[in-house]
């Protein structure tokens, strides 16, 4: 504002965890939250190259500029399940902050869990429920933090009246997404009047940790194996 100037940085950043250690891991996501009021910056962490090339595009084409933060994991750029189709990314298309179930499950009333993440996450957790064959767990992906999605999530979960919400993420407690987003989703329990776990969503990830990741392979795959797990039980 002193300056009147405005900024369109985009931020390409590797974030995710593949294993190999605490160097490779973390962008700090959280960091990033942090900084986050005002709508003075767009914070995203997008599953599909359909929304990837209109995070982009909106970027360019907009009449305002405001930093753009990416959270970019490596893998999902050779990912089997990551594909758009171009008719994704043609006329009348447009980037996508919240995605829906995209699986046949049982009906909605049904369903005994929703869980809420954003990034690559969403994959590991799509594959071992279709290799449970599990049909009560719906899986919603955020892929805009900030600015926060609210009415997004909302109309997202009021799908769901008696589902448990999960937020489930690869990172440590104390890293991530969850200290920001946990207050936010309370509201939008209030708001859809969820009243399971005392209108508080559950928390699947790692514990907290001084290291963004540990350096140990076989480590990291029990770690991920257990917080899947975690995830897609809920008996």
């Amino acid at each position: 504002r002193k300056w009147s100037k405005a900024s369109g940085l985009v931020m390409l950043l590797p974030h995710g965890y593949e294993g190999q250690g605490p160097e490779h891991s973390s962008a700090r996501l959280e960091r990033f939250l942090q900084l986050c009021a005002k709508e003075n910056i767009q914070v995203i962490n997008c599953t599909t190259p359909a929304n990837y090339f209109h995070a982009l595009r909106r970027q360019v084409k907009r009449n305002f500029r405001k930093p753009l933060i990416i959270m970019a994991p490596k893998s999902l750029l050779r990912h089997k399940l990551n594909t758009s189709t171009l008719a994704q990314m043609g006329s009348g298309t447009h980037f996508r902050r919240v995605l829906k179930e995209v699986d046949r499950l049982a009906p909605t009333d049904r369903v005994k869990r929703v869980i809420l993440c954003s990034g690559k996450v969403y994959f590991a957790l799509l594959e071992a429920r279709r290799e449970k064959k599990i049909n009560e767990i719906a899986i919603i992906r955020l892929e805009q933090l900030y600015p926060w999605p609210r009415d997004n999530i909302t109309r997202q979960l009021e799908k769901y009246p008696n589902a448990e919400f999960v937020w489930c993420q690869e990172e440590p407690a104390n890293m991530g997404a969850w200290n920001f987003v946990i207050r936010r989703l309370e509201y939008i329990m209030e708001d859809v009047g969820q009243n399971k776990n005392n209108g508080r969503p559950v928390y699947v990830g790692r514990p907290n940790s001084a290291s963004p990741a540990t350096g140990l392979l076989h480590i990291h795959n029990a770690e991920q194996k257990h917080l899947i797990d975690r995830a897609l039980s809920w008996r």
